[in-house]
């Protein structure tokens, strides 16, 4: 499949989970970037399995989430990038808010157990604790809220998203409870190919790489970056060498910049291994 297929033809976009989960809420917000072609979102089981739709062609692009703006990042997704042939083609923010959902009729003091994903749940602890509510991990919001409809379980309720209740006939008994106000997840937006290039927006570049076991060195690495905003560095455990570590940064520009251009060759010039993850429009507004 390719971006730059006839307008008559659909965009599908992989994402992780089944409809009404916060990925599918960043693959319908790209709809805005491709007016002229007919969104199809579809869900896949995990990580994995979103990045290989893309790889084989099955989709056109994949929503992947990279951050979360109070638990960190989603490292076995970062993890995968090293490794995938996708390139980073944009950036999607997606405000988290989660509502308490159960089947018609259901009164709130007759919650007992409430089922989400463990994240949802522990960003949701304080409103648990004060209903006096039992937690209930399960392996995704939407899918919470998709298993709760089919079983009606009396007693239950689910955290998930208001799209979620919208999709499974759920009412929502307390909306946005989560414990903090600005919950935040980033996405990538990925794609087999790269777009044109609109230099008017702000872009922002993510790579990765290795240093060489030399004093100094990750000092070397970094120099270059002096004239440029890091708006994110971490380190992750490399998979093929033990006590080894990649460096992931993000910074803002665009390869095209001169002072990209010099910070990029300096940094290849000290790595060992060194990978452009993408280069895209940084994200302006949260969806969602």
């Amino acid at each position: 499949m390719t971006l730059s297929r006839s307008s008559l033809s659909s965009l599908k976009v992989a994402f992780q989970g089944v409809l009404g989960a916060n990925s599918e809420i960043a693959a319908l917000s790209l709809a805005s970037s491709w007016p002229d072609r007919t969104l199809e979102p579809m869900g896949f089981e995990d990580f994995a399995g979103v990045l290989e739709a893309v790889e084989t062609g099955v989709c056109d692009l994949a929503v992947l989430p990279v951050e979360n703006s109070l638990a960190g990042s989603v490292l076995s997704a970062i993890d995968l990038l090293f490794s995938s042939d996708l390139y980073a083609v944009g950036e999607v923010r997606v405000r988290v808010r989660h509502q308490l959902l159960a089947p018609l009729n259901t009164p709130l003091e007759s919650v007992k157990r409430v089922y989400s994903h463990p994240q949802a749940l522990a960003q949701c602890a304080g409103f648990l604790k004060k209903h006096g509510m039992i937690p209930v991990p399960a392996y995704d919001t939407a899918g919470a809220a998709q298993d709760l409809a089919r079983s009606k379980e009396v007693g239950a309720a689910c955290i998930a998203t208001a799209r979620a209740g919208e999709l499974y006939a759920l009412e929502t008994l307390q909306s946005d409870i989560e414990d903090e106000e600005f919950n935040i997840t980033r996405f990538f937006v990925l794609s087999g190919e790269h777009l044109p290039t609109h230099l008017e927006r702000p872009y922002k570049t993510s790579v990765v790489f290795a240093v060489r076991n030399q004093a100094g060195n990750l000092i070397r690495c970094l120099n270059g970056f002096a004239q440029l905003n890091m708006t994110k560095i971490e380190s992750r455990p490399r998979r093929d060498r033990p006590w080894s570590y990649l460096i992931y940064v993000d910074f803002e520009g665009h390869t095209e910049d001169p002072r990209v251009q010099a910070a990029l060759s300096s940094l290849m010039s000290h790595a060992s291994v060194f990978k452009v993850i993408g280069c895209y429009p940084a994200a302006q507004d949260e969806v969602g």
